[in-house]
């Protein structure tokens, strides 16, 4: 049987919470999330923008549904619409698939980029909106594409990499990623590696490393590893990596934190945390969401933990970014929390709509994008 099957985050947790029940009736407890603790509001966010657009669906993840470029911001609507925004004012807005945008949304070199959920990859001129080319890739897009050298680089659902010319659409390369024939309904948007490498992180557990020019593969690496029993109990996806200087660091679902040497391709240093939320780099630190809502640092280079912290136990915590000289990460009530990046302590909060779903800093501003739809911009008070 060669079907492959892409399952949504929440049910995986429900089956594994099944898993190992002999027994004909089954009670699953609810896990409750902590309580919002109570804290000296010293750190707030100020709003600069938001939006609403519809809600994700069936499991999927609305993410980086907002973005910016040259001062203007787009948005990014599940139900097919793309805008372009300068303050408050919008430019323009247009309808571009009937089939449902699923990729999030990029912005580079005066074009905007979305994928939908056939497959259909769309470049949109910043400045009218217009349709300027589209093609076609072979699986659903549910990760943003990636430009560099002159290539737009896309994940499909199915494994294959596509790298379009910018200018043309033309489609230039592609290359197979090894699939897993059970996964989470998830893809790591590709990164830069250097000027002319892309790196992906794929969910067999391994990163792979193409020249974005001519598609050929310069490295792959497995970094993390899974025992469970079961097919459910194995799934290992990759969540989006990060870079810092000489270090690559990668966190897995029911994997491990890992820290590997890019210029000896060793793995230096891994800890069994679960995530598939992009680490964020703070100095000499890694900082991470993990599943059961506890945030960590670690040291970049021997991996000891700096600081823990247990208060947003079950929050379904997004990735944590560090906005200016604080660090944030959102959750399911919608909550922006503020903390201090060298100690973990909570410092303040700030409230949007529905449950955090991403978050990106760009230009010292902090962009997120909620499952319910509420896109919105905010910079430190």
């Amino acid at each position: 049987m060669n079907s492959k099957y892409k399952i949504p985050f929440a049910l995986t947790i429900l089956t594994i919470a099944l898993m190992g029940c002999s027994s004909n009736k089954v009670k699953v407890e609810k896990v409750k999330p902590n309580a919002l603790p109570k804290i000296e509001q010293t750190r707030s966010l100020a709003p600069v923008f938001s939006q609403s657009v519809s809600a994700s669906e069936n499991g999927d993840i609305l993410r980086s549904g907002v973005t910016s470029a040259n001062g203007v911001i787009f948005t990014f609507d599940p139900k097919g619409e793309v805008a372009a925004y300068q303050g408050k004012q919008r430019l323009w807005e247009k309808r571009i698939s009937k089939q449902g945008l699923s990729s999030g949304i990029t912005a580079a070199n005066g074009l905007v980029f979305v994928g939908d959920k056939k497959g259909r990859l769309f470049a949109i001129d910043q400045n009218t909106g217009e349709i300027q080319w589209q093609a076609q890739l072979t699986g659903a897009i549910l990760a943003p594409s990636l430009v560099q050298t002159e290539r737009v680089i896309t994940v499909a659902n199915d494994g294959t990499v596509f790298a379009h010319d910018v200018a043309s659409g033309k489609q230039v390369w592609t290359y197979n990623l090894p699939s897993e024939q059970l996964s989470l309904r998830h893809q790591a948007a590709p990164i830069r590696l250097d000027p002319r490498t892309v790196l992906i992180a794929a969910s067999n557990a391994y990163v792979y490393a193409i020249d974005s020019i001519t598609g050929i593969p310069r490295m792959q690496r497995r970094v993390a590893i899974s025992d469970g029993r079961s097919d459910i109990q194995r799934l290992i996806d990759l969540g989006e990596p990060n870079i810092a200087g000489q270090f690559l660091v990668t966190t897995s679902y029911q994997g491990q934190l890992t820290v590997m040497d890019l210029a000896s391709q060793q793995v230096v240093w891994s800890d069994p945390i679960s995530s598939i939320q992009r680490p964020e780099i703070y100095g000499d630190k890694i900082i991470v969401a993990q599943e059961d809502g506890k945030l960590a640092a670690f040291e970049i280079t021997t991996g000891q933990k700096v600081w823990e912290n247990d208060q947003l136990l079950n929050r379904q915590l997004s990735n944590p970014v560090v906005l200016g000289q604080d660090l944030v990460v959102g959750d399911l009530d919608g909550i922006l929390h503020v903390l201090d990046p060298q100690s973990g302590q909570l410092l303040g909060r700030s409230k949007t709509s529905g449950e955090v779903s991403s978050l990106r800093v760009i230009d010292n501003q902090l962009f997120v994008s909620t499952r319910k739809g509420a896109l919105s911009v905010w910079q430190n008070r």
